[in-house]
């Protein structure tokens, strides 16, 4: 494993780590505890030292097995989000009360004293514009409960706003193949603000890697079932907004690129990890196979230019007219 600087944050990080959304088992299915233990587990043999949950994965669940991961150990960070249990999720539900009162719940589901990041997750863009919501986390600091305050963000213009903010040290953000424009003004900013960059569906809800088809069932709970044209939540963090069948049609073309001898799922994270302004990626796995496959990319040689060019040119062609300007 390899290990980069979380921006100003000063932490050094597996440049891949874990996400948590699916820890428990496939999304749609129940929540196993076992299941969970032996994904978190993997990683962590496997060098990860930073783990991403949220308030919200399988009812704070997620957030449990996380706890139980890391007790007694102070070399692995935990990242949670708060904000999504704000029902309706609109601006007015963002409080300081309500949002304290989130991030005291998470800190009795991990059982840690302190939160190494907190990320506001996915607030409604009218929050990024309410210094009282980011003066909270100062507050919350000096109390010693978070350490470091984070972002995720659905698109650029909040990750650029939130990033104003002088406590914000972290963005998390949607960046992969099948969506690239974080590459233009936003890693420019990355590198001015020294900010930490946490790229989130990296293999854009797994249509990357390679291994889907037509005929792929998805289970009557899961997101890539019933959130396609986003009537659950930002229907960018299904498939990365890409319609399904196009992203079929794109993947075949990245397979013929890279060779079909060559599994796709760790190329399309090692494509990622090229970009420098990243600190890490945080694919999830519904099972310990998975982290295994996730955690090879980190071991890949550098892309070719050849294959740099091919993946730019593929994006423009086929993903940028129906995604690049819409997050």
């Amino acid at each position: 494993m390899h290990y980069r600087i979380l921006g100003k944050t000063g932490l050094s990080i597996s440049e891949v780590s874990l996400g948590t959304w699916q820890v428990g088992g496939k999304w749609g299915s129940p929540f196993d505890d076992d299941r969970a233990d032996r994904i978190i587990r993997t990683a962590l043999d496997g060098g990860v030292n930073f783990i991403d949950t949220a308030d919200v994965y399988s009812e704070g669940m997620s957030e449990k097995a996380v706890g139980r991961a890391v007790k007694g150990r102070d070399d692995v960070y935990v990242a949670t989000k708060c904000g999504r249990q704000v029902t309706p999720h609109i601006s007015e539900g963002y409080t300081v009360e309500a949002l304290r009162s989130f991030v005291e719940q998470s800190l009795k589901r991990t059982g840690l004293e302190r939160l190494d990041l907190i990320q506001l997750h996915c607030p409604p863009t009218e929050v990024y514009y309410r210094p009282e919501i980011f003066g909270l986390f100062h507050d919350l600091q000096r109390e010693g409960k978070i350490a470091h305050l984070g972002v995720s963000v659905e698109k650029i213009e909040e990750a650029i706003k939130a990033s104003e903010y002088q406590n914000v040290e972290t963005v998390q953000i949607i960046f992969n193949m099948f969506r690239q424009r974080p590459t233009e003004l936003f890693f420019r900013l990355v590198k001015e603000r020294n900010l930490g960059v946490i790229v989130r569906v990296p293999l854009a809800s797994g249509l990357l890697s390679g291994k889907f088809g037509k005929e792929t069932r998805f289970d009557s709970q899961d997101h890539r079932n019933f959130n396609r044209d986003g009537s659950a939540f930002d229907k960018g963090e299904t498939f990365s907004g890409v319609p399904y069948e196009v992203g079929l049609e794109t993947v075949e073309e990245l397979k013929e690129l890279f060779g079909e001898d060559r599994p796709l799922a760790p190329l399309a994270l090692r494509w990622i990890l090229m970009h420098d302004q990243v600190a890490t990626i945080i694919p999830g796995a519904s099972r310990p196979e998975q982290v295994e496959s996730n955690l090879s990319a980190a071991e890949l040689p550098p892309l070719s230019d050849r294959e740099m060019d091919g993946v730019r040119r593929i994006y423009a062609e086929k993903i940028a007219p129906l995604v690049h300007q819409r997050w």
